[in-house]
């Protein structure tokens, strides 16, 4: 398959790693960008498809760096609850009815939630890993995975077969080591997680520091922060991070420096949650690397990363009281290259030659992206899901002015959902 953007605005990062947007034309062959530039004549090429962009612009997809896809069935279920309660009193007796095939089909309804808010690929943390990749392979999305290994399912030899299984599935599917969080999980279960990433040089991801009272109690436990903890079981010889990092003390933060890891903030869950906000402007400072998530569709509630952006950006500013921290420009960064090295995608992080064509077209052409004054500061604080009118996964279109191209009806996908919730007590 041969498709050529042409008219088109296209956002590039130069040398500095700084986005620059540049006109003219970008040329995708099978699941590769093959050209960028001002356009050439070549009387050969044959197309598969030619597509005006008018002057519309084509970005690198989001990252949606932390996820929990299938929870699309408790969308709007289990809310106005502090977390503990939300978790142990309305989401786990919950999940625990889920099937296989629930997975499966909740899964696509976030897939095609992630097109319309020109979302190309998700780190997801779910049941049945392989029903998950399976999905997103039907679909033609991508999806890297990471456990939820925790004392009530699975084991490590599960996670190890997981592992091996689903980083064999195909292109779009990647599994890297992880388990839910230290309060759910046992030392025991902690330490085989981290004998594992020896063993495959794997990094390691979890829940960490979400609230003040999971650090309170992981220090009553362990006179250490969850951080601290499992750092000290060698987690992450070969890299990792966390999920939310809200809660965490200096020492945090060294570890974070020392081992190179990634915190991925989730601020409108944080916020629903009343979590707190993360100190994202010191983890700038400190040049630690961040990336930004969803978290999963129960506790946000939507699976859109326009509103993460405009979050990690405000709240930073009012947890500062400072206008000029967190610019536009590196939350975009976060949301587009820093999540897919996070992700292990470093083939998909941004628009150029021989990397994947993992693409959305931003519809300029509408009041809120007018006038053309600052074309990032636009997406960040101006931008939303109305704005995407194309999102391409691995050389295919998989959404555009509105439709679908999954191989599945939405009408069929929403049935199955609201079946899987009617069925349940």
């Amino acid at each position: 398959m041969k498709i050529r953007f042409y008219n088109a605005k296209i956002l590039t990062l130069n040398e500095e790693e700084k986005f620059e947007v540049v006109e003219g034309e970008l040329w995708t062959k099978d699941n590769l960008i093959a050209y960028i530039g001002q356009g050439k004549e070549n009387k050969e090429e044959k197309w598969d498809r030619q597509i005006d962009a008018k002057g519309n612009l084509l970005m690198p997809g989001f990252k949606n760096a932390h996820t929990h896809t299938a929870m699309t069935f408790l969308r709007s279920f289990a809310d106005d609850l502090p977390l503990q309660s939300w978790l142990y009193e309305s989401v786990f007796p919950r999940e625990g009815q889920l099937t296989e095939d629930d997975i499966y089909w909740l899964d696509i309804l976030g897939i095609m939630e992630y097109l319309t808010s020109g979302v190309t690929s998700n780190f997801d943390m779910y049941f049945f890993p392989e029903k998950n990749a399976k999905a997103s392979i039907d679909c033609g999305f991508r999806t890297v995975q990471t456990s939820g290994l925790n004392n009530f399912g699975g084991t490590i030899e599960q996670l190890e077969e997981h592992y091996n299984i689903v980083n064999d599935m195909g292109e779009l599917s990647s599994f890297i080591l992880g388990f839910h969080a230290e309060y759910t999980t046992s030392k025991e279960l902690m330490e085989g997680v981290a004998s594992l990433a020896e063993k495959y040089h794997s990094p390691v991801f979890l829940h960490n520091a979400e609230t003040a009272l999971e650090v309170k109690e992981c220090k009553e436990r362990w006179g250490m922060t969850p951080t601290q903890l499992t750092d000290s079981l060698g987690m992450y010889q070969y890299g990792g991070g966390g999920y939310h990092c809200v809660h965490m003390e200096d020492a945090d933060f060294e570890i974070f420096k020392k081992r190179g890891l990634t915190a991925v903030t989730n601020p409108a869950s944080n916020l629903k949650l009343a979590s707190g906000v993360a100190p994202i402007k010191r983890y700038l400072d400190e040049g630690i690397a961040l990336a930004i998530g969803t978290d999963g569709p129960a506790s946000n509630n939507c699976l859109d990363m326009f509103r993460e952006m405009f979050l990690t950006t405000a709240l930073a500013k009012v947890r500062e009281n400072d206008a000029a921290c967190v610019p536009a420009e590196d939350v975009l960064y976060m949301a587009t290259t820093a999540g897919a090295k996070c992700m292990g995608l470093d083939d998909c992080d941004r628009l150029a030659v021989g990397k994947k064509a993992d693409i959305v077209m931003i519809d300029l052409q509408q009041p809120n992206m007018q006038p053309e004054n600052n074309t990032v500061k636009n997406i960040v604080y101006s931008g939303s899901k109305s704005n995407v009118a194309l999102t391409m996964v691995n050389g295919k279109v998989l959404y555009e002015a509105g439709k679908f191209d999954i191989g599945f009806e939405p009408s069929e996908i929403y049935a199955k959902a609201n079946a899987v919730i009617g069925r349940m007590k």
